[in-house]
């Protein structure tokens, strides 16, 4: 059950205003989003942060970016929105998906997606990388791309810690962490 319950309709109108641009899942608006309803500065706020627009990332590596933190923090409501919402379409192979809540090395990651799963999990237990990570990282992704690998992973783990403290139960019809 759910430490705090959702909004009810009506919304406020500017809370209204910004659900009307984000397509529900299973036909309602996200029960983070309903949550954070209840008070329009917070819910402002909040929205104000978000990362899911055109970036310096592609699609593929916001989301592994997303799914890795969700996974080490056991936030399995967010876990399952974003492979419901957005794995396909980012191009992630079923092994891919499972393997973001696996050790690092579970799954043959290469790449830029290898660089970005070691960031995240380097940052899981600290707030510092370190120069040989970075420098490597450097020399793939561009300044702005990293500081939107470091905003990411910080917006993602308070989403985790807002949806596991809240006990957000699962959307309907999302997978569970593996």
């Amino acid at each position: 059950m759910p430490r705090i319950a959702p909004a009810a309709e009506p919304f406020p109108d500017a809370v209204q205003r910004r659900l009307a641009k984000l397509t529900p899942l299973n036909g309602q608006h996200l029960l983070l989003f309903r949550t954070l309803a209840r008070d329009e500065r917070l819910f402002a706020r909040f929205m104000d942060g978000g990362l899911l627009d055109r970036g310096h990332l592609s699609l593929r590596e916001r989301e592994l970016v997303i799914l890795r933190v969700c996974a080490l923090n056991r936030a399995d409501y967010e876990w399952g929105v974003h492979v419901a919402y957005f794995a396909e379409r980012a191009g992630f192979t079923e092994a891919e998906v499972a393997a973001t809540a696996a050790p690092f090395d579970a799954h043959p990651w290469t790449g830029r997606d290898a660089l970005v799963l070691r960031l995240c999990d380097a940052l899981q237990d600290g707030c510092e990388l370190a120069d040989d990570l970075w420098s490597e990282t450097r020399q793939i992704f561009s300044e702005m791309a990293l500081l939107e690998i470091l905003m990411l992973i910080g917006k993602y783990r308070q989403v985790c810690i807002l949806t596991n403290a809240l006990r957000l139960e699962r959307e309907a019809d999302t997978p569970r962490l593996p």
